[in-house]
């Protein structure tokens, strides 16, 4: 069995955000999934298992199996992308999602929508990030918190250890961009991630979020991580449009005693 490691949200190696990405030929054993997760040690595996119309897609972290992860089915369809394909569909725990290879090379993800609700920021969470606020809200698995500017985002030095005792899947903070029209930065170490790279399921709350305040529905994105990633995103009624590149950075052969 061979793992394929890809960098999603880049056109370079070694940036962006790595996923590994496991074909299967049928259902496995959940433990052994989740042992793999643990063993590639990635923010996310991405586990295909085909179907009459695509695949069913599940993603794990090296602690948790998630209910959205943008930058793994990136990188999903990019592995079957290389072998020709133009259009791909999952199921997935979020509903169906979808995958379409644009004129210019990116891929374009179709995603559901998951706008923010403004509520009063939960007991230590501005202490942990170290920061003041503009506006905090919360989407189906996150707290938003806007900052005053990008130079705010890109220095936080959050607590980590007390944003994994709030409630939630994860953090994202977010400014105006000087070089895109929004940055942001995503912390979920509750869920086994401290500093995602590039959250692609996080944008399907910043979409919202950012083309109500901006009064336009298409916008360029980036995430301020250390590797960094661009995100291209339009909102869609109850979707949201995620593009971005793919590269295909190794491949991984599991030894036969390894296999389920």
């Amino acid at each position: 069995m061979e793992i394929v490691v890809v960098d999603a949200f880049t056109d370079r190696p070694f940036a962006g955000n790595p996923a590994a990405v496991c074909r299967l030929s049928g259902p496995v054993d959940e433990a052994w999934m989740k042992n793999l997760a643990r063993e590639m040690n990635l923010s996310e595996t991405a586990f295909l298992i085909p179907q009459a119309d695509g695949h069913q897609i599940r993603w794990l972290t090296p602690s948790v199996e998630v209910d959205l992860c943008g930058h793994a089915t990136l990188a999903s369809a990019h592995v079957l992308m290389s072998e020709g394909a133009e259009l791909v569909r999952f199921s997935s725990r979020s509903g169906p999602l979808s995958a379409a290879r644009l004129a210019d090379g990116w891929i374009r993800l179709d995603f559901p929508a998951t706008p923010p609700t403004v509520c009063e920021p939960p007991v230590g969470l501005l202490e942990a990030l170290g920061c003041q606020a503009r506006w905090v809200g919360r989407s189906r698995f996150d707290y938003l918190v806007e900052v005053e500017s990008e130079g705010v985002v890109r220095a936080l030095t959050p607590d980590h250890s007390a944003l994994g005792k709030l409630d939630v899947r994860g953090i994202m903070v977010t400014a105006p961009g000087q070089d895109y029209d929004f940055v942001s930065r995503f912390f979920a170490p509750g869920a086994g991630v401290t500093k995602d790279p590039v959250t692609g399921s996080a944008h399907c709350c910043l979409t919202p979020y950012w083309a109500g305040k901006l009064g336009k529905p298409r916008l360029l994105a980036y995430q301020a991580s250390a590797r960094g990633g661009v995100v291209r995103v339009e909102l869609a009624g109850q979707r949201v449009y995620l593009e971005g590149q793919a590269v295909t950075v190794s491949r991984v052969r599991l030894e036969p005693p390894a296999e389920p």
